[in-house]
Order: C-alpha cells, then structure tokens, then sequence
C-alpha cells in the first residue's frame, strides 16, 4: 500500500508539473491542442501508463496539450468512423497498417508523413516495417513503433503425454507439415478428440487460420505487389483439404479467434492456432498447463509468421498546426532515445528498431522474441481488406459444411479481388 500511495502521489505531482508548465505557456504563449485516440495496444489503453508518457512529452513540449480517447476493438473503428463523418476525426490515432494506410490512407483522410521517415529512420526501421506503413505510391501514412509476430502454442503437458513432443524442435519451435500431421495424430490417439479447432465464427483472430494454410504447403495469400489475392493457389487447396480430413481438427462454426484462446486455456483444446505473447500474460492464471508457443508448420521447416505492426498515424483535419503538433508527439514517442523504450514495453510487444534487449531478465518476452525472425510478408494492407476478411471466415464455414475445397476457394478469391478493384 505505502508503495502504492507514493507512486499515486508521484504521479499526481508529475502531472501537476505537466498541467503547470503547460498553463504557464497559455499565459505566456500559444498552445496546440491535439488529440490522441489509441486502440488497446498493451498498456497503451491504460490511462495510467499513457498520462505518465505523455507528462514525459510535456516536460520537453509544454506547448502541446495532447487529450487522449481510450477505444476498443469492438467499437473502436465505428467511433472513428462516426467521428470521420461528423468533420471531428482525432489528430493521432495508434493502430497498424491495415487501418492506417489500407483503409483511412486510401481514402484520402490522413496526412503524409514522409519527413518523419528520415535517411536515419529508414536505415534504423526494418524493412518490412517500412514496406507496409507506406502506399503504393510510397507515401507513408503511418510511423511504427512496435511489432510482433502471431503464433500458435500447444499445451505440452499433453503433447507430453502422448509421445507428441518428439515432432517438434523445441529449440527452434518449428515443425513439418508431416511432423504436425503425425503430432496431432498422436494425440487423437491418446484420446484428446479436440486436438485443435479452424474456427470460423467471424473474422476475429483470422491471422491465426490464415498463417495455418499458407504456411503448411508454402502457399501465399497474396502476390508481392499487394495488388491480388492469390489464396486459390495449389499449396493452399491441398492445406485445406489436408485440414478438413484430420482426425482431431476441427472446422468449428460456432466460435471465433477468443473462444478458440479460452477453450484451449481451459484445457479443451490441446493447440491454439490465435495466439502471441499477449494471449499467454492475459491468461497467466487461467493456465493449469505448460504452454509451448510454436511457430506454424511449414513443409519445409520454414515459418513465415502473420506480423503485427503498430504505430502512430495523423489525421488531416485541415489545420496545419495542429498536423505539426501530431508529428512533434510521434518523433517524441517513437524517436527520443529514452521515451521509445517505454513507448514499446508499454506495448508489450517488441521495437520496429534494434534498441538492445530492452526485455532482459523478461523470460516471457525473451521467448517470445524467438519468432520475430520468422516474421514473413506484411499482407494485410491489400485493397478490400475488410471485404476479404469476411469472405475468408465463410470460405472455412462453407468447407467445414463439405463443400468441395477448390470451388469454395475460388469463390472467395472472385470475392476478395472483385473488392480489392474497387
């Protein structure tokens, strides 16, 4: 409690400094008001954490007063939207590339923000960051700050059990797809039933089914340029029929990426295909089981994981001031040598950058970093994103119906590219 009480306290006179410096220079100058809206990226939507970084900014720019609105991921894009229509978008939003740039970038609303990706920024950032926070056209309307690469995990108590752990490589954390396939056989056989689940309810944790079929027989989701969707591919044919014949893996229709997450952390199912270090610390004390995060199978023992890339993108809402003001706050955030590394541990996910190991002595997070080099193409700024999503989940409904594999996929690449001329 006592130490408690004295952060509380520190805090409040942090902010207080904050607040006065900032009054001061209304009295004496001009401020900037901005506005920050945040999806919950880690601790980036505790209000606690986000106002301690922000008294951090103010102490190097009290003469922007940055107010923050604290979104969800399921309402979060209608009040963005809500908030687009009404002329009152916020100033900065933190969020990835799919939104960023694929969805608000494309349609003309957000600002460019190619001066903040200096010759030292590009050098520094990765490139397949720097790929996907940019257009076509090679405007950048996004600046990262933080990425991660989404896994699957397996409950290894009782792959243990059933002699399942001889078809991994626990060092490397990758598999074959022979390997998995004799995996999850044995454990079928052990008498789990419920060995894994395509879920398909909708379209949340879809990275998680997508990255299980491109990733087995090395197939690909889209081609290079961004521009088609290539999901009709022979190698991912053969994933899926491959999937709807196994014993112990099943096409589930009633549950999404979260309810696949809460049944295998209660033991119902023996892997996760939606999964990443978030999902292990949220559900710390749900666990009775060691977990094993994997990489997915591959043909060739060579993953090429879903990433997930976060950063800041602004608003152009016709006040130049305050476009300015928006980029002031993200090269504090992203770019001061001290602030970034709170930047990123406030997300629970790793630097866009190399900043060391800023996670040492973290045995959670220094694991987990083991699939960031397995991070493969950043798809998911393709046009018709949204529309593809949709027709991905009822894709594996109509499959796991016993639909004939090829003609459900073609029908949903017809679909996906039909939205991604539009």
């Amino acid at each position: 409690m006592k130490f408690r009480k004295v952060m509380a306290l520190a805090l409040a006179a942090s902010m207080a400094v904050s607040l006065n410096a900032v009054s001061v220079l209304a009295e004496g100058g001009d401020t900037t008001d901005i506005t920050l809206w945040t999806y919950p990226v880690g601790s980036w939507g505790d209000s606690a954490v986000v106002d301690q970084m922000i008294s951090n900014f103010n102490e190097a720019h009290p003469e922007i007063n940055v107010t923050v609105e604290y979104l969800d991921y399921t309402n979060g894009d209608d009040q963005i939207n809500t908030a687009i229509e009404g002329g009152q978008a916020p100033d900065i939003v933190l969020e990835g590339p799919e939104r960023l740039v694929a969805n608000w970038g494309a349609r003309g609303l957000m600002a460019d923000l190619s001066d903040l990706w200096t010759d030292e920024a590009k050098e520094a950032i990765y490139d397949s960051v720097e790929s996907a926070c940019q257009n076509n056209d090679g405007v950048f309307y996004e600046y990262p700050l933080c990425m991660t690469a989404h896994t699957m995990a397996i409950n290894k108590d009782i792959f243990e059990q059933a002699g399942a752990l001889q078809y991994i490589d626990e060092e490397t954390r990758t598999w074959t797809a022979e390997d998995f396939q004799k995996a999850v056989k044995a454990v079928y056989d052990f008498g789990q039933e419920n060995v894994g689940a395509v879920y398909c309810s909708g379209q949340g944790g879809d990275q998680g089914t997508r990255a299980l079929v491109n990733n087995l027989f090395g197939g690909t989701f889209t081609n290079p340029e961004h521009t088609e969707y290539t999901a009709n591919s022979e190698e991912n044919i053969k994933a899926l029929e491959l999937l709807s014949s196994m014993d112990g893996i099943n096409f589930d229709a009633s549950i999404a990426g979260g309810d696949e997450i809460n049944l295998f952390c209660n033991g119902t199912l023996a892997m996760a295909f939606c999964w990443n270090v978030a999902q292990e610390k949220n559900n710390a004390e749900n666990l009775s089981f060691d977990v094993l995060p994997m990489a997915f199978p591959a043909e060739d023992g060579k993953p090429q994981l879903c990433g997930g890339i976060w950063g800041f993108g602004v608003f152009d809402n016709g006040d130049e001031a305050k476009v300015e003001a928006s980029k002031t706050f993200i090269d504090f955030m992203a770019n001061d040598e001290t602030q970034v590394v709170e930047s990123v541990k406030a997300s629970s996910y790793w630097p866009v950058k190399d900043l060391g190991n800023i996670y040492e002595g973290d045995d959670l997070m220094t694991e987990y970093s083991t699939f960031i080099q397995y991070m493969g193409d950043y798809y998911q700024v393709v046009g018709g994103w949204a529309e593809a999503r949709t027709a991905w989940w009822n894709m594996l409904q109509q499959i796991g119906s016993g639909a004939d594999v090829t003609e459900a996929v073609e029908e949903f690449v017809t679909t996906a590219n039909a939205a991604a001329a539009k």
